[in-house]
């Protein structure tokens, strides 16, 4: 009978034992406080259970040697690879690149958040003796330089202004154009097209107003290279210019470089296939009303699988763009025509209004088609007026309680602005 039941404690489950000795340290705690808190819990344990039982639990514990006692920290960190030490390191050594104050000679976007849910965005220049004229009163330049970005500012007609660093995206907006700039929400579906990698190098023909051009740079990275054509003077001499614009003053307010890694070239993309028989490219982007009259120059140099993506206003272009491939046996095929589109909405906070809930702005929203007559530029200062669904900047010591919102989707959604075609190259069978 003592063997089965000895048989019968080997079958039972280690956790099942613990929770057997936590029951029974619940009934005797009070006459084990003053000896249990010298002993270790494994000691408790064995002390709390049977002598056979204490045996399957020591079997089960993890033995600890004191021969080896902890490395300390700087060996351990030593051991470390050199990418997962300097991960570890302070958070203000790794976001020093970004975390500094705005200084002179670099660029600042002031935002105004009007009545009837607009954003009025204002892009200048800081300098040390100019000031900052808005809708809103005035704010010296002086008072803006050295603070950090993300401040807000009181004008002289008591306005208050978000003062930051602009990105990418919002340059690309404001900056100055001569032909109409391919619009970021495009530009991100183009280059997970092109899926492009750091090191890569990528033709452009089209450079325009140089927005598509600096997305490309930052995409391929220092190691890369972009290739830019552009058959009309003044829009090349406009890309270079918000290009240059952009790098010079990002060295000022960044630790780590701009790649300069963008070749501008005045010349028609469709007579330079002798520019062409010394290059190979991983990807190509055409932004050109005939895109079909460069495909059959640019693609002996695009590798095989490679992808050309187009950028075109109307369907129409689309449809003699693929005849035109079809008719002329390129080695292309046409994976994907999709149209880039965004739906606004608007999160209000709600009021109450005789007993009933509204919207506080219900009918305030403006009409995007006044947007372009809102876009001033004077001096070195852009004025853009956007109709977003924001509220105020608050002051700090303002107190908010809970109110309910009201979301709906805005009343003016964005407009269409192009047809993107994503192209594959291929190898064509031997016949």
């Amino acid at each position: 009978m003592a063997s089965s039941r000895s048989a019968a404690r080997s079958m039972v489950p280690p956790a099942r034992l613990l929770r057997r000795a936590l029951c029974s340290a619940s009934g005797g705690r009070g006459r084990s406080r003053a000896w249990g808190a010298s002993l270790s819990p494994l000691e408790r344990l064995k002390r709390m259970l049977p002598a056979e039982e204490a045996a399957l639990v020591e079997r089960y514990a993890e033995p600890r040697s004191s021969a080896s006692p902890r490395a300390p920290p700087e060996e351990k960190m030593a051991a470390l690879p050199t990418a997962a030490r300097l991960s570890r390191g302070p958070p203000e050594e790794k976001m020093a690149a970004r975390h500094g104050p705005l200084r002179a000679g670099e660029l600042v976007l002031a935002e105004l958040r009007r009545k009837h849910n607009a954003t009025l965005k204002m892009l200048c220049r800081l300098e040390p003796g100019a000031v900052l004229n808005s809708h809103g009163g005035q704010i010296p330049h002086r008072d803006i330089i050295g603070r950090q970005p993300g401040h807000v500012l009181r004008s002289s007609a008591g306005a208050r202004l978000l003062l930051r660093r602009p990105s990418l995206d919002e340059y690309v907006l404001l900056m100055p154009r001569g032909p109409t700039i391919a619009y970021p929400k495009d530009v991100s579906a183009m280059l997970m097209m092109l899926d492009i990698h750091p090191g890569d190098v990528v033709l452009e023909s089209g450079s325009g107003s140089g927005a598509l051009s600096l997305f490309l740079s930052r995409a391929v990275g220092p190691q890369g290279r972009v290739i830019s054509y552009e058959i009309r003077d003044d829009h090349h001499s406009l890309a270079k210019k918000n290009y240059r614009h952009w790098l010079n003053t990002w060295r000022i307010g960044h630790t780590e470089e701009w790649p300069d890694n963008v070749d501008f070239v005045l010349k028609d993309i469709s007579r330079a296939a002798e520019d062409m028989k010394s290059l190979t490219f991983d990807a190509i982007v055409l932004d050109m009303l005939n895109p079909h009259s460069a495909l059959s120059v640019v693609h002996p140099s695009l590798k095989e699988g490679g992808v050309c993506a187009v950028y075109l206003a109307n369907i129409t272009q689309v449809i003699d763009l693929l005849d035109r491939i079809q008719t002329r046996r390129l080695p292309f095929a046409c994976e994907r025509i999709v149209e880039v589109t965004h739906r606004n909405w608007l999160v209000l906070p709600a009021k109450i209004k005789n007993s009933q809930r509204v919207e506080t702005q219900e009918d305030g929203e403006e009409d995007p088609q006044q947007k372009e007559c809102d876009e001033i530029q004077t001096g070195d200062q852009i004025v853009l007026n956007e109709g977003e669904g924001n509220e105020p900047f608050p002051d700090d010591a303002e107190t908010s309680c809970s109110v309910p919102y009201i979301a709906r989707p805005s009343r003016w959604q964005d407009a269409h602005s192009a047809f993107l075609t994503k192209l594959r190259k291929f190898q064509p069978p031997l016949s």
